[in-house]
């Protein structure tokens, strides 16, 4: 077997390189488990033929994940009678550590992955970079793809098939399915969509479009290869199996739904109406009524493909919001943290608090106060906390900080019957009315998906989830920018951005709106803000004139 020099490797410290490391339990553990794990996804058929590679990094908690080594499965093998031996060892560049020794005809020699370009993706500030080595180090650029701690490559029959229904998709969208679970970051009520890249002659030559697929879709675990396969990363190799698991099981379900004539990027699954196929274009439907005409009774009817809707102001009572969940979230922050301070979830959104906190700080905001370290006590902690978020709620800030902590206070006044979520009367029948119309829903609001997703859950009418396709909050951005509508209409999949008709009761976001190309109505209900008399906006007093 061929050994490391006895060099640090790009900062990597002396003794992760050294003969006795790459002969250590950690590495050797990591062979073990690499070897067992071609094996099942031989059974499954994702790597048969010898195709398909896996990738994971040597979890050693001494070492950062930035430092930590790499092991993948070779190329051109039989994946099925593979040994831990059989694998390479590379640092965190791509560089061959350790490689396997040839073994006698008719083996062919050992041949380290086409997928090497493709698994070594560097994060770096949030954002993907790569370099290009040709010769042998072609196949080898950065690894760490969304600080991944393993990638697999698959050429499951279901990842390949699913490319294949409509073949000018650039996107797999599917929604209101249980294993979108699985799928970090998405419930059963999110629409889930994966990329699509071209396929070409030679792995290694889908590196750009691979990295250009990962920065255009931020929140995706996964890349589609059309008639080719798979790439699904996870924070650990549990986590990427248990997610390319999901993802095989969906592709087959869509084919399955397909065959049926059922359409599975809408929530109820019903019968395939003027599909244009797997690119998800909302709603996949053409509804042919002249956009933004009014009848006699000055009733609108839009031509859209795509409703989204505010809340605030909108479907809900300003009130319900004003009186009711704001009061709650600021009676119950401190309640909230010191019951779940331990947790990761509250972990996460105290850090996130920080950050924000610090921000506030340098530019002087009004009402922020510093933070203490964890070192002086949760309850002290706390109480900046508390502090900090009463005033951010007093001063209404549309911050992903406070309204992701806010969304989980709410989870618990949902769950404990302290809260249900209010509609206007006019809401559950105009939902419906679009769904049955092929028409897909989604939410806007500067609320947090979670608390999006709880108002509808659980109604003063029921349970309204079952006809919206996905929720949008502040991440793509604030509401009255007009970035934010430009990426909500990339993300939806529609062909023109006029094809979305936008609601909402706050001038300051139509005008955004309609500086992206959407279509836009103003929402006057009880309780909203008056609007200047020149705004030139078309106005609804209720969903039923849509």
């Amino acid at each position: 077997m061929a050994t490391a020099s006895a060099v640090a490797v790009n900062g990597l410290k002396l003794g992760t390189t050294s003969q006795a490391y790459l002969e250590s339990k950690a590495v050797n553990d990591t062979r073990a488990l690499l070897s067992d794990l071609c094996r099942q996804f031989y059974n499954l058929g994702w790597v048969s033929g010898t195709g398909g590679s896996i990738t994971i990094k040597v979890h050693d908690d001494s070492i950062p994940r930035s430092q930590q080594l790499v092991l993948m499965s070779p190329s051109g093998v039989q994946k099925e009678r593979m040994v831990p031996e059989d694998m390479y060892v590379l640092s965190p560049n791509g560089s061959i550590l350790s490689a396997p020794s040839p073994k006698p005809y008719p083996h062919k020699p050992p041949k380290c992955s086409d997928c090497g370009p493709l698994f070594m993706k560097k994060k770096a500030k949030k954002r993907l970079i790569s370099w290009a080595k040709r010769s042998r180090n072609l196949k080898y650029k950065a690894y760490e793809m969304r600080d991944a701690g393993a990638v697999i490559h698959s050429h499951g029959i279901e990842s390949c098939l699913v490319t294949m229904l409509n073949p000018l998709a650039k996107e797999f969208r599917i929604t209101h399915m249980e294993m979108i679970k699985g799928i970090k970051g998405h419930g059963y009520y999110d629409e889930l969509v994966v990329p699509i890249i071209e396929n070409t002659a030679y792995e290694y030559e889908l590196t750009e479009s691979l990295a250009k697929a990962i920065e255009a879709y931020p929140k995706t675990t996964a890349v589609l290869v059309r008639n080719h396969g798979i790439y699904v990363w996870g924070d650990s190799w549990i986590s990427a199996k248990t997610q390319a698991e999901c993802y095989h099981y969906l592709f087959d379900a869509a084919m399955k739904l397909n065959q049926l004539g059922l359409d599975w990027t809408t929530p109820n699954h019903g019968p395939i109406q003027n599909t244009k196929g797997i690119s998800g274009s909302c709603g996949n439907r053409n509804i042919s009524v002249k956009a933004g005409t009014a009848d006699s009774n000055h009733k609108y009817e839009p031509s859209q493909r795509c409703v989204v809707l505010d809340i605030e102001g909108t479907t809900t009572p300003i009130s319900f919001v004003s009186d009711v969940l704001f009061p709650y979230a600021r009676d119950n922050v401190g309640r909230h943290l010191l019951a779940t301070y331990e947790t990761a979830e509250t972990q996460d959104d105290i850090k996130l608090l920080r950050s924000q906190v610090e921000d506030d700080l340098e530019k002087g905001v009004n009402g922020a106060v510093p933070i203490p370290s964890d070192g002086v006590g949760k309850e002290e902690v706390v109480a900046a906390l508390v502090a900090n978020v009463a005033a951010m709620i007093k001063a209404d800030r549309k911050i992903t900080a406070l309204k992701q902590l806010q969304g989980h206070i709410w989870r618990t006044g949902y769950e404990n019957n302290e809260l249900e979520g209010v509609v206007f009367e006019d809401v559950p029948e105009a939902l419906e009315r679009w769904h049955n119309l092929g028409i897909k829903v989604y939410i806007y609001s500067s609320g947090s998906r979670l608390a999006q997703r709880l108002i509808f859950g659980k109604t003063n009418y029921g349970d309204l989830r079952k006809y919206l396709s996905g929720f949008f909050d502040t991440t793509v951005g604030n509401k009255r920018e007009t970035r934010s509508y430009v990426e909500i209409a990339e993300s939806v999949g529609v062909d023109k951005p006029s094809e979305i008709l936008f609601v909402t009761d706050v001038l300051q976001e139509a005008v955004a709106a309609k500086a992206a190309g959407l279509e836009v109505i103003i929402s006057l209900r009880p309780g909203n803000a008056p609007l200047p008399d020149s705004h030139g906006f078309k106005t609804i007093n209720s969903f039923s004139e849509i």
